[in-house]
């Protein structure tokens, strides 16, 4: 395999050189620049990243760290646009992205790997668990890391995500106001910090309007459509006239399982879901839905991160993305 000394021989530059143009150094003319990268090109020279990070330079690698099973990546709108929104955003800046998947339980014992394989220049954290340690081992280790959604301690960690709490008040006051009096909803996975906010919210709510809370009308759907339409059935019982749903693919799964009992969406029962995920404004009937901004979130992620690689030292970054709410046919 050709090495480092091969390429600049070829190009008619220093290994120095070389090294400064693999390693993106600005201090290189344009002209030296293309002359070495397309040797690199014609030789198919692939930098030894590990001896990169050791000579102090970058290795263009980052994590993206979602700590669940496989099939739920597949089964969940959300996370198929924000892997892909990563790895668009990180291609462009000329990264590649390294995914670590798997149940929590098994990430945390992981976490080791991720963090001493010398392969990172940073990492990226989506859908962790309240209080992960996954978190504050990262932030022990000192690499650049940024979360997607709030950590809820006093660690200072750098986030982008969207007001959860007042999404949720959002949609569920519409349904106050459009006149529903049983407003059951269909929470996501136990445990997780996005599924105790939006639940504790639609609670808050409710006891604001002045109406108390019926435990009978909260069902745990697990984010994915199967889990939807089985708490929908759980809910039925108790004759709900609206359904919150925490995502879209819940939703989906309560409005298949309402049509199936012979009830009308939105005549009989009205269903709002979140997120707005691609098939929400074709589904019949149309999704009322909170449109999360989950391309921006990992874009955002993206840029926050490569600000931090680059000044390691700057303060905590915390950005909170706007989102609205959808009225369309379902609510």
């Amino acid at each position: 395999m050709i090495g480092i000394e091969e390429i600049a021989k070829q190009a008619g530059v220093s290994r120095s050189t070389v090294s400064r143009v693999i390693n993106n150094d600005p201090n290189v003319s344009e002209r030296t620049r293309q002359r070495v990268l397309e040797v690199v090109s014609s030789n198919n020279y692939v930098p030894n990243r590990a001896a990169r990070k050791l000579a102090g330079g970058r290795t263009g690698v980052i994590g993206l760290v979602i700590p669940i099973g496989v099939s739920r990546l597949f089964v969940e709108p959300f996370f198929p646009i924000l892997v892909q929104s990563v790895t668009d955003r990180c291609n462009r800046l000329n990264h590649s992205v390294m995914l670590w998947l798997g149940e929590p339980e098994r990430e945390r014992r992981s976490i080791t790997q991720i963090l001493s394989n010398d392969l990172l220049d940073g990492v990226i954290v989506s859908s962790f668990q309240d209080r992960d340690p996954i978190v504050a081992a990262l932030h022990q280790s000192q690499i650049p890391f940024v979360l997607i959604g709030r950590y809820p301690d006093s660690l200072p960690v750098n986030f982008v995500d969207i007001d959860n709490e007042e999404c949720t008040r959002r949609a569920v006051n519409y349904l106050i106001h459009t006149g529903h009096k049983r407003i059951a909803t269909i929470t996501g996975v136990a445990g997780t910090l996005v599924s105790r906010v939006r639940l504790q919210a639609y609670r808050d709510t409710l006891a604001r309007a002045g109406f108390q809370v019926d435990e009978n009308l909260i069902a745990e759907g697990g984010f994915i459509e199967e889990g939807g339409y089985a708490a929908m059935r759980k809910l039925a019982a108790h004759q709900p006239d609206a359904v919150f749903a925490a995502n879209d693919a819940m939703a989906v799964g309560a409005i298949r399982c309402l049509s199936e009992l012979g009830l009308r969406v939105p005549e009989d029962v009205a269903v709002v879901g979140f997120d707005d995920a691609p098939f929400a404004a074709s589904y019949k009937p149309a999704l009322t839905t909170v449109a999360q901004p989950i391309a921006e979130l990992g874009r955002h992620a993206v840029n926050m991160l490569m600000q931090l690689i680059q000044r390691p030292h700057t303060q905590p970054i915390m950005e909170v993305l706007p989102s609205e709410l959808v009225i369309r046919e379902s609510a």
